[in-house]
């Protein structure tokens, strides 16, 4: 079992808390929408972070919003080393993170059983 490493965890929850905020006030790109950093996962050697995102859009725009991620990686990876005092800064891969919506389908399930199941009755 892999022990905890506490550091990049704590590294990974703060550029969670810088990325979400630099989405957020600093991208000016208005094709973003409302986008939600769900965690993010730094590697045991700081060399690589795997964002997982989530969006109210739909797949076509979580596609084109993932390409707009990849475009700014620069100025986010940039703008991290400001904030955040590493030696290096990890390079980002964005990720989508589906949890959400599948979190979603699989309570309208349960919802239409349960109605179905009293529909029966």
């Amino acid at each position: 079992m892999p022990k905890e490493f506490s550091r990049t965890r704590r590294v990974g929850e703060q550029m969670q808390r810088e990325l979400a905020q630099l989405i957020q006030q600093e991208l000016k790109d208005p094709r973003i929408g409302l986008l939600t950093v769900i965690a993010v996962e730094v590697s045991k050697d700081f060399s690589h972070a795997k964002v997982f995102v989530t969006s109210l859009n739909n797949d076509e725009g979580m596609q084109q919003t993932l390409q707009i991620l990849e475009h700014a990686k620069g100025f986010l990876k940039r703008e991290l080393g400001r904030r955040i005092k590493l030696r290096i800064i990890p390079d980002l891969h964005f990720v989508h993170d589906e949890s959400i919506e599948r979190g979603n389908r699989l309570s309208s399930l349960i919802d239409k059983a349960i109605a179905s199941d009293k529909k029966d009755d």
